[in-house]
């Protein structure tokens, strides 16, 4: 990274000033990365545990797999979605607060015994389905936001940091420079003019 800079004091200041900042950004930025990164991990495990319960759920009904085909799917309804927002580590996340279905009436003399186990199951696949969702989307929220932070966090560590560290050595070194000529420059001066006086 090239900074622009003029060799004095005032830009010296601002270069400092800047660099501060991001010294004391840079261990938020780190925290935050780190806790990004532990509730991607956890939003992803709860999302694979979830959909590890569906495939057993499932599987458990596979033998039953002809009898759903007298099932009518409109008995059962999303009735209500309740979502709420909920902030982790400065970021947004949907949370599903509350799942409400709806049973539509169905004669229990007409329809088969097992429609009322058969409807329970559903709610219960639905569920787990709509939750393991909402895993799913926290999980590639926070893993977008943690990847912002994380080049963040090397833009200022391994760019940006080092090239304010570098300008500002390199204005000391003029200044100091600049002061030296200026310093040797008075003492030759000084030993002309006592010449002078001497002769």
């Amino acid at each position: 990274m090239s900074l622009k800079f003029q060799y004095n004091k005032i830009s010296e200041m601002q270069l400092g000033k800047q660099l501060v900042i991001r010294e004391k950004a840079l261990p938020i930025l780190k925290n935050k990365e780190s806790a990004l990164r532990m509730e991607v991990k956890k939003a992803k495990d709860t999302a694979r545990e979830m959909g590890d319960q569906i495939a057993a759920r499932t599987a458990e009904i596979q033998d039953y797999m002809k009898l759903w085909g007298e099932f009518d799917p409109k008995l059962l309804q999303i009735n209500k979605v309740e979502i709420k927002t909920r902030k982790i580590a400065g970021v947004k996340i949907p949370v599903l607060q509350d799942l409400e279905f709806k049973i539509l009436p169905y004669n229990l003399f007409k329809a088969p015994s097992w429609f009322a186990e058969g409807i329970i199951l559903l709610q219960e696949l639905s569920r787990l389905q709509i939750e393991r969702e909402f895993y799913i989307r926290k999980m590639q929220i926070l893993e977008q936001v943690r990847k912002k932070t994380t080049q963040k966090v090397n833009l200022y560590e391994k760019v940006q940091i080092p090239a304010f560290q570098e300008a500002i050595l390199k204005i000391k070194r003029y200044l100091e420079d600049e002061e030296n000529l200026s310093k040797a420059g008075q003492k030759i001066l000084k030993t002309r003019m006592d010449k002078e006086e001497k002769a």
